[in-house]
């Protein structure tokens, strides 16, 4: 489990526990079925909170998937802040179901780090991409350099990231998370050959998004 989901399931059961008591003190029915609901969202927190391990597909050249979700967008687009040329952009949506535990896509350091609050537009929404709250992440390595970022939905209102401009990452290590439907955006270099379609599900650190074509 994510260490993010102790303070949710933890407050939720003292929640539940104070509920059970006045039940059996009032005999009330509405609170019985406070007791239901309580437990039905210690359930799905449990769920929603889980890290499953990963076989991680490390290689130099290879890029792989922050997120687990589905792809909503792949297109290439002049990109004007770091690459200043056109990359491809890939957009990967993750619903309220999927793991949101993220994971770093390729071996390297981080040479930029921002965080930007915003609006709370609907994760699969153009607009999301540009006016919602999102970190943005560049990875650097011999290789190449790559630009994600983690951007809040609708529901989401914190995001979690434990990486920082300078910190050195392994691909596939845990680096945080976007809490109850959320997007991740990457920004990669035209050089890179991409290994996924529209609409596939994706998990993370496992999905090759792609490999770096050297010229």
């Amino acid at each position: 489990m994510a260490k993010e989901g102790i303070p949710v399931i933890l407050a939720l059961l003292l929640f539940s526990i104070i509920i059970i008591i006045g039940s059996i003190v009032t005999h009330s029915y509405l609170l019985r079925i406070l007791i239901l609901i309580s437990w039905l969202l210690i359930l799905f927190s449990i769920y929603f909170f889980r890290d499953p391990e990963r076989k991680i597909s490390a290689g130099d050249d290879l890029i792989v998937s922050p997120a687990d979700g589905k792809i909503i967008l792949i297109e290439q687009i002049q990109e004007k802040e770091f690459f200043k040329t056109r990359v491809h952009k890939i957009s990967i949506f993750m619903s309220a179901l999927d793991v949101h535990v993220n994971r770093i896509p390729t071996t390297g350091q981080v040479t930029f780090f921002n965080y930007q609050k915003g609006k709370f537009h609907p994760a699969y929404k153009q607009d999301a991409s540009y006016e919602n709250e999102q970190t943005t992440i560049v990875i650097e390595n011999d290789k190449m350099k790559i630009l994600f970022k983690q951007i809040a939905g609708i529901f989401a209102r914190r995001i979690v990231c434990y990486i920082r401009e300078g910190s050195k990452v392994k691909q596939g290590e845990r680096f945080g998370m976007v809490k109850f439907g959320s997007r991740i955006d990457m920004f990669l270099p035209i050089e890179v050959k991409l290994n996924i379609k529209l609409k596939q599900k994706v998990k993370a650190g496992e999905t090759i998004i792609g490999h770096h074509e050297y010229k």
